[in-house]
C-alpha cells in the first residue's frame, strides 16, 4: 500500500534506536529528516505540547515537503506565528490513529479544529499528500510521514 522503496528508506533512516522511549518531538529530531518541522514547532511554541502525554497522531512533512513550498513561504510563516500554529496543528489529530485504522474517505478533526480526509486509491494520502511511511511509534503517539505540507481551509 505504501510505496515500498520510499517507505523502506524512511523506516530505516527514521529510527536508529527504539522509539518507544522517545516522545514525538524526540523521534522527529532523531530522524534528521524533519529539521524544518522541528524548527517550526519550536518557533510556534508547540514543543511542550507535543512532548505531552498525548496520544497524538502527527502527519509529519519532511524537509523536502517544506522545501517544495514557494520560495519565502517557510520564512514568512516563521514570522507569522498564528498562521504557523494553524498550519502545524492541522497536521495533528488527537488520539493514536495507526495505518490499520485508516479507511477510504475517513475524516478526522485536527487539533486546529478543521477536518482532514484520508484516501487510499493509489496509495494512502491525507488531503492529497502521500503517506510515505506509517506507524512510526513514539511514547506519546504515532507519526505518519507525508511528502507535502497540508494547508487548513482558510
Amino acid at each position: 500500500m505504501i510505496r515500498k522503496a520510499t517507505a523502506s528508506f524512511l523506516a530505516a533512516t527514521l529510527i536508529a534506536a527504539p522509539a518507544m522511549a522517545d516522545d514525538i518531538v524526540d523521534v522527529a529530531v532523531g530522524a534528521g529528516t524533519f529539521n524544518t518541522l522541528v524548527a517550526a514547532v519550536q518557533a510556534a511554541g508547540l514543543v511542550d505540547t507535543l512532548k505531552g502525554e498525548g496520544p497524538f497522531t502527527v502527519f509529519a512533512p519532511t524537509d523536502d515537503a517544506f522545501a517544495a513550498l514557494p520560495e519565502g513561504t517557510v520564512e514568512g510563516l516563521l514570522n507569522d506565528i498564528p498562521a504557523l500554529t494553524a498550519i502545524l496543528t492541522y497536521h495533528v489529530v488527537p488520539g493514536q490513529v495507526m495505518s490499520g485504522d485508516l479507511s477510504e474517505g475517513l475524516t478526522a478533526t485536527t487539533v486546529n479544529g478543521a477536518d482532514i480526509t484520508i484516501t487510499l486509491a493509489d496509495g494512502p494520502k491525507v488531503n492529497g499528500a502521500n503517506i510515505v511511511a506509517a506507524d512510526v511509534e513514539a511514547s506519546n503517539g504515532v507519526i505518519h510521514v507525508i511528502d507535502a505540507v497540508i494547508l487548513p481551509p482558510m
